[in-house]
């Protein structure tokens, strides 16, 4: 009975990761604009993770979190994803949009993909300072504080340490260049595999 017991433990601890849908609800930056097709930061992951878990890239070049909060409900029916992965706002600050609203677009996602079983997963933004530090700065913390209060994981901003270099930003000073995705998978998983495998997310 005991060697039973021992096999069995032993059996469950050796079973794979449950696989999972990942559905990334991004802009320009997940979209891979201005990059070759297929070497995007979300295509890069897929590879990474293998036939293990599925991505799904519903980003859009241009999108605000007013778009993205539209489609998403019709994404979740048709893909049924385990993480919905949250990369949106950064259009809505450079737009000069309202923040409360774009708070209020954030929020609405994160509370959708909770009620369609789904772990909703928020990445932090930032825009340049030129526009005006009030706005900057009540917008950048939006992403932190959203994240604290709805107990959501937060995936930090990591374009300030790209932006200084010129090989890892495109001359529009705005989109990550092919050199930096691998940076950006990076980033992403440190976050992204211990969910995958069930622990609790490291900080990225």
């Amino acid at each position: 009975m005991i060697r039973y017991c021992i096999a069995l433990i032993l059996s469950l601890v050796l079973l794979p990761a449950h696989s999972a849908t990942l559905l990334v609800l991004g802009d320009s930056i997940s979209a891979g604009y201005g990059i070759d097709a297929g070497k995007g930061w979300v295509d890069l992951m897929q590879h990474q993770l293998g036939d293990e878990h599925r991505v799904i890239n519903a980003s859009i070049s241009g999108d605000t979190t007013g778009g993205g909060l539209s489609r998403l409900d019709t994404l979740i029916d048709e893909h049924q994803p385990d993480f919905v992965l949250i990369e949106l706002g950064g259009n809505d600050g450079l737009r000069g949009y309202p923040i409360p609203r774009m708070e209020q677009n954030l929020r609405a996602m994160i509370d959708l993909s909770r009620a369609n079983d789904s772990q909703p997963i928020l990445f932090g933004m930032q825009i340049p300072p030129n526009y005006g530090k009030r706005y900057s700065d009540q917008f950048a913390n939006v992403f932190p504080k959203l994240a604290a209060q709805e107990n959501v994981p937060l995936i930090s901003f990591m374009f300030e340490d790209i932006a200084t270099d010129q090989a890892l930003i495109q001359a529009d000073g705005i989109h990550p260049t092919e050199t930096a995705q691998p940076l950006i998978v990076e980033h992403a998983m440190r976050l992204l595999l211990p969910l995958l495998n069930g622990e609790a997310p490291c900080d990225p």
